[in-house]
């Protein structure tokens, strides 16, 4: 006899019934379940038929779950329950863990294996179970999962498969679509087909038993096959990624991307005017321009070169060829007897900075009585190449001096801050007489305190700026005279700020560090300077003179020009694995062909 807990009895028996029901439920509770007499009479009728399910008794917490459940499902207008024990063909009694267990290894997942058992799916499931039957499945589900999930799950990388826990009671589920395989499962699926395979050919038990162990569906596992057999039949190289990348998905707007090299580039300095010049949304633009068809490149003003000046720099940079080498394999020479000096102005601020703020942070106020004037100092800076022992130790720094070129005189009115006749410091007028007083007084003498002593001829490198002393100047060559050391001038080439490591990179360098300095005075800007120079890493140095000859290499590439980017060589990485060169090799057939185009 079936028992629909979703209908209404209609009339006394029913009631009886339900009322006889809810008695034994409480004996259940109060473990009576022994005498009850629907178990005597079977027994008395299959005497010889002994079930583990029958045998069992659930315990009080799970017949308390099962009738909560009954109740739910009941109130559902769900599920499929009986007063009597369903009974095998044979007399036994239905054990509905072995068929929950069934439905797990046949590849269900644990939601629709517990609706069939519960009878919520009828479609597959056409008996009913009683409350002590619930109760005892409920009480062994867990053990079951945990089994089937070592039976089909001997590796973690196979998992059972597992639907979402829909809640029990509740609307049929509906179907479920498979999902497709992503790029990365299809070559795993490949793989394992292939080595189950022999000489291309697959046994009929493959599919089922990689579908098996990957968790996929056997059809999944059969198309990934079928497009392997397409690709040898066809000739072509073995691909199995999925062509939903190619075919799905909202379609590309064709950016008119051929008619921009046909647009003035002074209209192209914007990404908002270059969308106007060619018509199209400046988002579309931008993703053109982060997925890499347009570049951005920053153009900078260089010197005007003519003939005569490409061919001084190119004999420039044959002078630092060491002809010893140029034979076999030309290298540039070590360049530690050069001392090259130049002038470099120092703000004391700039009219826009950027700063990184919290968000609660309030923005920093700047003010000054006249943008158009703001402190300034011009300092005058001789550096040369570092030197190191054959132990890698330093023994002297390359760092000959740095000066500010400025003078003390009283002050004629008097301020705020001080009374009239105070000594301030003011910029001087640089000229030929200037630098003259500097370089005898200071960079000769600097010189002539730190070089190391060598009998070497040491260079002092120049460019042609009109304040800059001849190389016959009389006063200088006394100077040198007196310090007993060979000291000549050597003019570099004209238009070549790229000649000199202090326009080439020191300067930027060293005023990336002034610039966090917030001096307020003249005498600050001047002290922050001269810190930052005598902080200044030893090596960075170092690194200017390779730069340099990178630098030359491209100039005799170019056959004197100067319209090269200058190149990287990451010199900080060949530093760490103590790989970083002293010296720049140089082409031999490039040195030559240099040669003969200057002797024509």
């Amino acid at each position: 006899m079936l028992l629909d807990l979703n209908s209404t009895p209609p009339d006394d028996e029913g009631s009886d019934a339900a009322h006889q029901e809810a008695t034994d439920l409480e004996e259940d509770d109060r473990g009576l379940h022994e005498g009850e007499e629907a178990h005597s009479s079977m027994d008395l009728a299959m005497p010889d038929v002994q079930d583990a399910t029958a045998a069992e008794e659930p315990e009080p917490h799970w017949i308390n779950q099962a009738r909560d459940l009954q109740v739910i499902l009941a109130a559902a207008g769900t599920g499929c329950f009986a007063d009597e024990d369903s009974l095998r063909p044979d007399g036994s009694q239905e054990s509905y863990d072995d068929i929950y267990r069934d439905l797990l290894m046949a590849d269900y997942s644990r939601d629709e294996s517990f609706r069939v058992v519960c009878g919520v799916d009828k479609y597959r499931m056409r008996f009913a179970i009683t409350l002590s039957q619930l109760a005892i499945f409920l009480s062994k589900r867990s053990d079951i999962d945990l089994e089937v999930s070592q039976l089909r799950n001997p590796t973690p990388e196979d998992p059972l498969r597992d639907g979402p826990l829909a809640p029990v009671g509740g609307p049929r589920p509906k179907k479920k679509y498979r999902k497709m395989l992503t790029n990365k499962q299809r070559w795993t699926v490949y793989q394992g087909l292939l080595k189950d395979s022999k000489s291309g050919r697959l046994k009929k038990t493959s599919t089922a038993y990689v579908a098996r162990k990957l968790g996929h569906g056997r059809r999944q596992v059969q198309e990934v096959w079928k497009l392997v057999k397409e690709c040898i039949k066809e000739g072509r190289e073995v691909d199995v990624s999925h062509r939903k990348t190619k075919n799905c998905g909202r379609k590309r707007i064709i950016a008119p991307l051929a008619q921009v090299q046909s647009i003035p580039k002074r209209k192209r300095q914007t990404l908002s005017a270059l969308c106007h010049a060619i018509h199209m949304s400046k988002t579309t633009l931008f993703m053109r321009f982060k997925q890499g068809y347009l570049r951005r490149i920053s153009s900078s003003l260089k010197p005007v070169l003519k003939d005569h000046n490409k061919k001084q720099r190119l004999q420039f940079c044959i002078r630092m060829i060491d002809q010893n080498t140029i034979h076999s394999e030309p290298q540039f020479v070590d360049m530690e007897d050069i001392v090259h000096i130049d002038e470099k102005w120092f703000n004391m601020t700039k009219n826009n900075r950027t700063y990184y703020l919290m968000p609660e942070e309030e923005e920093p106020v700047r003010t000054i009585q006249n943008k158009n004037y703001i402190g300034k100092v011009m300092f005058l800076v001789a550096v040369a190449r570092p030197r190191y022992d054959d132990d890698g130790n330093l023994t002297f720094d390359g760092k000959i001096g740095c000066w500010a070129m400025v003078t003390e005189e009283p002050a004629k009115r008097r301020s705020d801050n001080r009374p009239r006749g105070t000594m301030v410091k003011k910029n001087m007028k640089v000229n030929r007489d200037r630098m003259r007083e500097f370089m005898v007084n200071k960079v000769v003498p600097a010189i002539h305190e730190k070089w190391p002593d060598e009998g070497k001829t040491t260079y002092i490198q120049q460019d042609n700026a009109p304040s800059h002393v001849k190389v016959d100047d009389e006063a200088l060559l006394n100077a040198i005279a007196l310090t007993g050391r060979d000291i000549q001038i050597l003019q570099q080439p004209p238009n070549s700020p790229d000649m000199n490591i202090l326009d080439l990179g020191f300067f930027r360098s060293l005023q990336s560090f002034t610039k966090q300095l917030n001096p307020t005075t003249i005498d600050e800007l001047i002290e922050g300077v001269l810190d930052e120079f005598n902080k200044y890493e030893v090596e960075k140095i170092n690194r200017n003179f390779l730069t340099l000859q990178s630098c030359m290499l491209q100039v005799m590439r170019l056959r004197g020009g100067n319209w090269y980017k200058i190149p990287h060589m990451n010199k900080g990485g060949l530093l760490l694995q103590n790989a970083l060169p002293d010296r720049l090799y140089c082409d031999n057939a490039l040195y030559w062909e240099v040669v003969s185009y200057l002797a024509d």
